[in-house]
């Protein structure tokens, strides 16, 4: 019985990082086998095989490998960067090379144009496969979708290059009264999922920030001005409030999840 409940867990250990890193369920594999062949003994052994194992998979060879499956991850640069360290950590960070380019392009006219906006990315594409899903999202499997993060200012109305939470998801920038509430609208209907993502900050930070208007809406300006964007899903109130006409910007529909706490942008 002891037996079979430890290899419950290591299967369900196996599945969950490979959900939420693609790598982590088998470098976990590589690292059970590995560490039983170290013979000197010590305290959380398997555990500091695991961390070393998946720190050298996730920087010395993912992204070598990766183009091998028409991904890329994504270079920074002054004006895009990644909002969280835990997109990078959990290989949150791969496009396809013309999805690269395309993110590129958005950066210089950034610099050009907005130069103390920052393009701050969320979760991306995982670096292998096509079709392989990046829970929770419904679309993040092809290389060609990215989330990036609102952009928000101090109390001076100065831009700051930070996030609302942990994740970089969850904190919602409400309607207002003259808005028109999509988000209550999708909850009255039943669509109870609609507003999960407040379970996903893993805290709040920097609550005395506030919605930049003019920091986002030259960060939109800067993706829409890219031929190859496709489709851009952003919360209607929110596309009402910068008075944003693009077809392109589009209300992702009630089955989704909001989009107010993000922008989910893709060329395809």
């Amino acid at each position: 019985m002891k037996v079979l409940i430890q290899n419950l867990g290591r299967l369900i250990l196996f599945v969950l990082l490979t959900i939420i890193t693609q790598i982590g369920g088998v470098v976990y594999l590589i690292s059970i086998v590995l560490s039983s062949r170290i013979k000197f003994v010590f305290w959380g052994k398997r555990l500091v095989v695991f961390i070393v194992l998946y720190a050298t998979a996730c920087f010395l060879i993912v992204p070598f490998v990766a183009p091998w499956f028409g991904r890329e991850k994504i270079g920074n640069n002054n004006n895009l960067q990644e909002a969280t360290f835990a997109t990078v950590l959990l290989n949150r960070n791969y496009v396809t090379p013309e999805t690269h380019e395309f993110l590129q392009n958005i950066s210089r006219n950034l610099a050009e144009k907005k130069p103390e906006v920052i393009a701050r990315y969320l979760d991306a594409c995982f670096p292998f496969y096509d079709g392989f899903p990046l829970l929770p999202h419904l679309s993040h499997n092809d290389g060609c979708k990215i989330d990036f993060s609102l952009v928000y200012e101090d109390s001076n109305g100065q831009i700051v290059n930070k996030s609302k939470s942990l994740s970089g998801y969850g904190v919602f920038e409400n309607a207002r009264n003259n808005e028109l509430d999509q988000c209550e609208d999708c909850l009255q209907k039943g669509y109870f999922q609609y507003d999960y993502p407040k379970y996903l900050t893993f805290g709040k930070i920097n609550e005395g920030l506030k919605f930049s208007k003019s920091g986002t809406k030259a960060l939109i300006d800067a993706i829409l001005s890219q031929r190859k964007l496709t489709k851009m899903f952003f919360e209607p109130h929110l596309k009402q409030r910068l008075k944003l006409k693009d077809k392109r910007v589009r209300f992702h529909g009630c089955r989704s999840v909001r989009h107010d706490d993000h922008i989910h942008v893709q060329i395809n």
